[in-house]
């Protein structure tokens, strides 16, 4: 035995000692066997998975990495020879560098150093490949160019696949319902949604002809404010975390985008693609805070970094989504969907550009530049995607344009201010106006003496209304007919004295019907219902500090209200009939008011031909509506008179029971010798208290100097 065995502790000693005859025992001289609570059943089988025990743990386990998850492969790129293959991947890198940041990259050659067409990416987070897989695959760099993106670890997923095949299970398909329900509604009611409560509190609500049906309700829905797709089928929610959208008859959550204290929101017009907008930026190294989503699937489709000269929307839609431009200093850009990718993978130059705008109804573009030096100002018409120039317009001494595009794309209307002379002091004001339809696209011009305060198009005609003068003093309301080949005529000139002056000009979405309103300064509410047609003044009406107007999708109910984001006392709105008859005011149940938004209504599939037919044929239809209004008239005074009976009914039970109560009462009382008295009533002793209760408590401080 060695020294060191020798010097061995005796605690130690004795330690292996016990430890030794417990090993031949088999028992535990701690806890025996027999002894032990912890023992399961004979036959007992462990069925509990370790997801069921510790699934919020095992959610949080550390992951295995490969080394490759960050890794992606590009094939179908151009072969080119080692003269090209720099400019070639400035090019990809561009393309791929908006997914993520790229950290090594590698483009393999052949023996004679020609590009073989495929390379290899890196990225800084595996998420960034996933997106860069997502939304690259099928990325078109021209014509004979279609880019397919895979991740490098499926090489080994599909060289090590099972020789015996396994169907793939099927996944749950979850059905969110028809998102245009509400147009199956027999009686053709719109929707609405309002928040109230100071936001905390949304409802969905039915615009019945007598009062505001509330389909659905919901607290804490959204964390700022909400908005309707363009079309109505998709309800848009703001949280903290990024935006929810919900549809179907019991609006479920149809998907959610995932950005970081979204501001702003906007919609293709075919509601193909959801635009974010925030100031907060994820990564700094990737700077991205405006993201184009699918709506559908939720996949991030392209990212921007916004410029401190743009101003919100950012990104404008052409009429059907296939087209969307940006416009930053000296360039408008055109992106193409579904690659997001340049329209000819280049921008056009354009110096001094301030502002552009699409048809509502064609792929045609307008924008305008200001003078420089010797050059006029101009406003331009583009026909995408060929860029064709199809109208130009040039002014000198001009100082702002103002673009407003007719619904249907029948007329382009540019309100012009410009200087009297060199001397720049006095601004004359005037609108130029497009005939789109016409051969050459003429030009005819209004002059207006006075300042434009407002100036809007018919939607289904070819009127135009201008508010002009000199606020608030006195200003006047002017009516003009465009006409087919020759120059717009003047209809009519309103003039509205001081107290009942106006500021704002709402179209119905049919056309023919305007209301004039005043929703600015502290004589606001003031209302003026026009028919256009006989040029008569339907009504004249007036809504307290009104901050909003808006109609319906049909044309026939208008929507004032005041918001408690303006104000604090008397919120809610009032509907209106088209012709300026008040119908009723949102009930106090909604108090806080904050916003109401008419659900809208896609285009309709009727041709042309069917719509005139209608309109012809209107007088045919319109005994039925009014049989079927007088029905509704007939039913709200039934269900009014069913709900009277009702109550009184519960009211005599009530009355019955109580006097059955009080006979028993009386009984009791006279067994127990109280003389009850003549009329019934027990003559009983009473001790009258005075009991004071604390209303309110106020403290005023007092100053000893005085």
């Amino acid at each position: 035995m060695s020294d060191h065995e020798e010097e061995k502790p005796e605690k130690e000693d004795s330690l292996e000692e016990e430890g030794s005859s417990s090993e031949e025992d088999g028992t535990d001289s701690e806890f025996d066997e027999s002894d032990s609570e912890f023992d399961d059943p004979e036959g007992f089988v462990d069925d509990i998975t370790d997801e069921e025990l510790l699934g919020d743990l095992l959610k949080d386990k550390p992951m295995i990495e490969t080394g490759f998850e960050s890794v992606i492969v590009v094939d179908n790129a151009p072969k080119v020879g080692p003269e090209r293959i720099e400019r070639l991947k400035t090019v990809l890198n561009k393309v791929f560098g908006r997914f993520g940041t790229i950290v090594y990259q590698h483009y393999p050659v052949d023996e004679k150093n020609m590009f073989k067409g495929y390379f290899f990416l890196e990225f800084k987070k595996p998420e960034e490949a996933v997106n860069a897989v997502k939304t690259g695959n099928g990325y078109k760099l021209d014509k004979s160019h279609i880019f397919t993106v895979y991740f490098f670890s499926d090489f080994d997923k599909y060289k090590n696949l099972p020789k015996k095949f396994e169907p793939p299970k099927k996944t749950e398909f979850k059905e969110f319902g028809n998102v245009r329900s509400w147009l199956l509604d027999e009686n053709c009611y719109d929707q609405s949604v309002v928040q109230y409560k100071e936001g905390s509190t949304v409802a969905v609500c039915q615009n019945t002809p007598h009062e505001i049906k509330i389909v659905t309700e919901r607290e804490h829905w959204t964390e700022t404010y909400l908005r309707w797709s363009p079309q109505g089928s998709y309800l848009a929610t703001l949280h903290k975390r990024g935006v929810a959208l919900w549809g179907g008859p019991n609006f479920e959550r149809t998907g959610k985008f995932e950005q970081m204290n979204v501001q702003y929101i906007d919609f293709s017009p075919c509601e193909k693609y959801l635009v974010t907008f925030s100031n907060t930026v994820d990564d700094p190294n990737d700077p991205q805070n405006i993201i184009v989503w699918d709506t559908r699937t939720g996949a991030r489709k392209r990212s921007f970094k916004r410029e401190k000269s743009e101003e919100w929307p950012i990104l404008k839609w052409s009429h059907d989504g296939k087209y969307f431009g940006r416009m930053t200093e000296n360039l408008l850009s055109i992106y193409e969907t579904p690659s997001f990718g340049l329209l000819d993978k280049k921008s056009m130059i354009i110096k001094g550009i301030r502002d552009f705008s699409w048809s509502p109804r064609d792929y045609n573009l307008a924008y305008w530049v200001p003078e420089h030096g010797q050059i006029p100002a101009k406003i331009i018409v583009l026909e995408m995607p060929s860029r064709n120039e199809l109208s130009t317009k040039s002014r000198h001494l001009v100082s702002e344009f103002k673009l407003h595009w007719h619904k249907q794309g029948d007329f382009l209307a540019v309100r012009v201010d410009h200087f009297l002379n060199k001397s720049r002091k006095q601004l004359c004001y005037s609108l130029d106006i497009f005939h789109m339809r016409e051969p050459l696209i003429p030009v005819d011009t209004i002059e207006i003496k006075e300042p434009v305060v407002a100036f809007a198009l018919e939607p289904q005609g070819s009127k135009l209304a201008v508010i002009h003068g000199e606020p608030p003093l006195r200003i006047h309301t002017t009516f003009y007919q465009i006409n087919k080949g020759g120059k717009p005529t003047q209809i009519k000139t309103l003039e509205i004295l001081e107290n009942t002056a106006v500021n704002n000009i709402f179209w119905s979405p049919s056309g023919q019907f305007v209301v004039l309103a005043n929703l600015k300064g502290p004589e606001s509410g003031h209302l003026e219902f026009w028919d256009t047609g006989s040029m008569t003044l339907m009504n004249s009406s007036q809504h307290q500090q009104a901050s909003d107007l808006e109609w319906d999708p049909s044309g026939r109910y208008v929507v004032t209200s005041v918001s408690v984001w303006k104000q604090k006392m008397d919120t809610g709105f009032c509907m209106w009939s088209f012709q300026g008859r008040s119908l009723y005011r949102s009930p106090p149940s909604l108090d806080k008011f904050c916003q109401h938004q008419w659900r809208p209504r896609p285009p309709t599939l009727l041709a042309e031909e069917h719509l005139k037919l209608i309109k012809k044929d209107q007088k045919k239809y319109s005994h039925m509506f009014e049989q079927r209004d007088r029905t509704s008239k007939s039913k709200a005074s039934k269900e009014l008179l069913e709900k009277r009976k009702k109550m009184m009914s519960q009211y005599k039970e009530y009355r019955r029971k109580a006097e059955q109560e009080a006979r028993k009462t009386k009984k009791m009382l006279i067994e127990d010798g109280v003389d009850v008295g003549e009329e019934g009533q027990a003559e009983l002793d009473y001790e009258e208290e005075t009991l004071y209760i604390l209303v309110n408590e106020t403290k005023e401080t007092v100053n000893n100097n005085e």
